[in-house]
């Protein structure tokens, strides 16, 4: 069994790991070092970044750009995957939702296809807030009744005008950045439903941790969401996993799947099979 609700909404200290293709060393980043701060401003202003273009916007070599990366992302502010750079997110920076799309686009598009096919006979469903759980929105069917409760303005607003689908989003105070419901009011009213599905996001996974999350009152949601479903599902890209955020909200046997993306590493879906999560690759 997964943890309890207590236990879920617990701080962690983040402890970000070393990738096989970071090849990340184990000395923290210099916080006084101004390129290490250009970059890391850099990549939370766009989202993303490539090594070439960062190259040329500091003018700097490409190996320079790589190996300040190498140190930000040892101190665990970054992530870096095939090539690019995107901002962990800490209880002092969280991304904004209209960022969100740049990251693995096409990924995050077959994990949301996916997701329709792993409905089964679900009729209630709790969609989480965050880009990911919006493009699920998106794929859920157009032949059947659905009821969809959830925290997300957007996902409320993109299925409102579905004549098959019932919108109820939770009450609460709203997170510019992200367009989230939160706080206790939210929670205490998640806690009235039983839902067949919950379709979960995270900010990070790891084997460790589990999933974890930088804002405790969007932990408290989330755990709420999952103790109210029957059933869950992790959804989220391949870089949201071996990254540890600031709250934990779940353990991984708390999903009866997990899925992402086929470009996580072999080894790391082994490990993560090893402790027990069902992860699915599309």
């Amino acid at each position: 069994m997964g943890p309890t609700t207590g236990d879920r909404a617990t701080v962690h200290a983040a402890t970000p790991e070393a990738t096989p293709e970071s090849g990340a060393p184990s000395v923290a980043a210099d916080p006084q070092s101004p390129r290490s701060k250009e970059l890391l401003a850099l990549v939370r202003r766009r989202g993303r970044i490539e090594v070439s273009e960062s190259a040329r916007m500091l003018a700097v070599s490409q190996e320079t750009v790589r190996r300040e990366l190498r140190k930000l992302e040892a101190q665990g502010l970054i992530r870096r995957s095939y090539g690019l750079a995107f901002p962990v997110e800490t209880s002092s920076f969280e991304t904004a939702l209209s960022q969100r799309w740049q990251s693995f686009p096409e990924e995050k598009a077959r994990i949301a296809a996916e997701v329709a096919r792993r409905l089964g006979e679900a009729r209630t469903i709790f969609v989480d807030e965050g880009f990911q759980p919006l493009l699920a929105a998106r794929a859920l069917p157009q032949d059947r009744e659905l009821t969809v409760v959830t925290s997300s303005l957007p996902v409320a607003t993109e299925l409102s005008a579905r004549p098959n689908v019932q919108v109820i989003i939770i009450g609460g105070r709203v997170r510019g950045k992200t367009l989230g419901v939160v706080d206790g009011a939210a929670v205490d009213m998640l806690r009235t439903f039983r839902l067949d599905l919950g379709l979960i996001g995270a900010n990070g996974v790891t084997v460790e941790d589990g999933l974890t999350t930088p804002d405790p009152v969007v932990a408290s949601v989330k755990a709420a969401a999952i103790e109210v479903s029957r059933r869950r599902i992790f959804i989220g890209a391949h870089h949201k996993f071996g990254v540890t955020s600031f709250v934990r909200f779940a353990g991984l046997d708390d999903f009866e799947a997990m899925i992402t993306g086929t470009q996580l590493g072999a080894a790391r879906a082994r490990a993560f099979h090893a402790a027990g999560a069902e992860i699915v690759q599309v």
